[in-house]
């Protein structure tokens, strides 16, 4: 006679578990091999789900799922730390069906992400280290204070506009605006009443304060370029016309390790300089460049591209060529699709980029 066991063992199967990551609590779906088990609300935190897994699926290979987003990569980290085999994907490509579409919520979230996990169809983003993460952080700050420095500006010339206060001649034309001199000037103005100088006064010093902020950044970003990290890859990407000290750490901290990209194509796309494509049958047309793109890399690329199409002959030749058949907007892209190659080769060879190379 069979006796009846009560130890539930789960060895060798694999469970599924779809998250939908929020700040209060964790919506998760749970999935067998064969079956749904259920959609809950758990707290954020890996350890609870790690508990709840290992209570009632004792001994089972745990697989785990969550979109990128504002939580960052702590909890993926924690959840490979406990032993769960975590991936973190592109919301964009996570399959949904219209029905999912129109009737949105959190628990729907969950579900598809598990039941896409246990399909084989999702797969991960690139996990780059702690390290470098905190590095982007540095250079993403000073992204942020060169941000709110333009903005404290547009408010201190919009604030002289509107009370009529016209610029000395030697500044009229942009010239020496924010130097020393004129931030000088800007401190002797002074308003009908004293409430608008105070105003203004206020702003000067917010931008003062700002400034002190934008150098000290830059400094630790000089350092960071100066280290057995960075050193010799910052080097090579600055042969590159276009590419300064700033630029070169930002690629550098963003792609981390060029050889995860199998070619320059793969670099390209990551970054979104790369044509959407509709093809039908026979037909194959190329359409405007990809939404679906690293906004800091692009934006930065498209900017040195200007002064690469100056400076390097071969980029020169190619800028004026594009002009004729297209718009300079949509040839300079072009140039910095050229860039990426450059930035490829570079960085995976180890040597410099020698310039009036085609």
């Amino acid at each position: 006679m069979q006796t009846q066991s009560k130890v539930l063992n789960f060895e060798g199967q694999n469970i599924f578990v779809g998250l939908d990551v929020h700040l209060n609590s964790w919506n998760t779906s749970i999935y067998t091999e064969n079956l749904y088990h259920k959609t809950f609300k758990a707290p954020p935190k890996p350890e609870a789900l790690f508990e709840y897994l290992k209570k009632n699926f004792p001994n089972g290979n745990y697989f785990s799922a969550y979109e990128a987003g504002f939580c960052g990569l702590w909890a993926h980290y924690k959840l490979v730390e406990l032993g769960i085999h975590n991936i973190v994907i592109n919301p964009a490509d996570v399959p949904t069906t219209q029905k999912e579409q129109m009737h949105k919520s959190d628990p729907v979230d969950s579900n598809k992400i598990g039941r896409s996990l246990r399909a084989n169809e999702l797969k991960g983003i690139y996990i780059p280290r702690v390290e470098t993460l905190e590095n982007r952080s540095l250079i993403r700050v000073r992204s942020t204070i060169v941000k709110d420095m333009t903005r404290i500006k547009q408010r201190i010339k919009s604030m002289l506009y509107f009370y009529g206060i016209e610029f000395p001649q030697e500044f009229e034309n942009g010239n020496g605006h924010w130097s020393k001199r004129f931030i000088n000037w800007l401190k002797t103005i002074q308003l009908q009443y004293s409430t608008g100088t105070d105003s203004l006064q206020l702003w000067i010093k917010e931008a003062e304060q700002q400034r002190a902020i934008l150098l000290n950044a830059t400094k630790k970003i000089k350092e960071l370029s100066t280290s057995e990290q960075y050193s010799k890859n910052i080097e090579l990407i600055r042969s590159i016309p276009g590419i300064g000290l700033i630029t070169g750490m930002i690629l550098l901290v963003e792609i981390e390790d060029i050889t995860r990209f199998e070619n320059s194509d793969k670099l390209a796309g990551f970054i979104g300089l790369i044509p959407t494509c509709h093809s039908s049958g026979e037909r194959e047309n190329k359409g405007e460049i990809t939404p679906r793109r690293h906004n800091s890399m692009r934006r930065t690329l498209i900017e040195s591209s200007w002064i690469a199409a100056r400076r390097d002959p071969a980029l020169s030749l190619a800028y004026s060529k594009y002009c004729k058949k297209m718009e300079s907007n949509i040839a300079i892209t072009r140039i910095a699709r050229k860039l990426v190659n450059r930035i490829f080769f570079v960085l995976i060879s180890q040597k410099k980029y020698e310039n009036k190379i085609v």
